[in-house]
């Protein structure tokens, strides 16, 4: 790549590399059991262990496929292009994950992910109400709260929205106009079918 760039007018040199992707440090195995321990306190109970790890999943994976200075398009409706995407909020993390730490061992426990749940809950609220309380989950994470940026990833994801009408909407899917005249099926359905298949 260094090679490439040499050989490239300066002017080019310089819009390559401000369009070369930065590396983002992958989340360590310390904060991956952070991320679980805050889906085990902050997700719905009726998804289950395996729909808390598949969005613990989503959120790592949301993260390490970020692309800064990606272009955005326009939105829907819109003639004007969006500012290219920002840079990685990823970094933004490390500090939060350390007070989180901090928290619980101030009360007591090795680390947030070795805490009891009743210590975790409370840190969780406390994260999302201090400096100022979280009125709104951000749909795509911002780096401003990473419990909030957790919990707004799921909570705007297709999964949740079939988990709060307890119906196969499929909302990111797409799909035909056959069976459009009829209702989702309950995802209790749905369940059933995948498991005897």
């Amino acid at each position: 790549m260094a090679g490439a760039l040499v050989a490239l007018p300066p002017v080019a040199r310089l819009r390559a590399a401000a369009q070369a992707p930065s590396p983002v440090a992958p989340f360590t195995d310390d904060q991956k059991a952070a991320l679980s321990a805050i889906a085990d306190v902050a997700l719905p109970v009726s998804i289950g262990a395996a729909g808390r790890t598949a969005a613990t999943d989503r959120f790592i994976a949301w993260h390490l496929n970020y692309k800064a200075s990606a272009d955005m398009g326009h939105g829907y409706g819109a003639s004007t292009l969006r500012p290219p995407s920002p840079a990685p909020v990823l970094p933004r993390y490390a500090a939060q994950f350390t007070a989180l730490d901090q928290a619980a061992k101030a009360q007591g426990a090795m680390s947030f992910a070795s805490a009891s749940a009743v210590i975790r809950r409370a840190i969780v609220e406390t994260a999302l109400n201090t400096p100022q309380p979280v009125n709104r989950m951000p749909a795509r994470p911002t780096g401003a709260n990473l419990v909030a940026d957790f919990m707004g990833l799921y909570f705007n994801s297709a999964a949740a929205f079939d988990e709060a009408y307890n119906s196969a909407i499929g909302r990111d899917r797409c799909r035909g106009l056959d069976g459009s005249d009829q209702a989702p099926p309950p995802l209790a359905a749905r369940r059933t079918s995948a498991t005897e298949r």
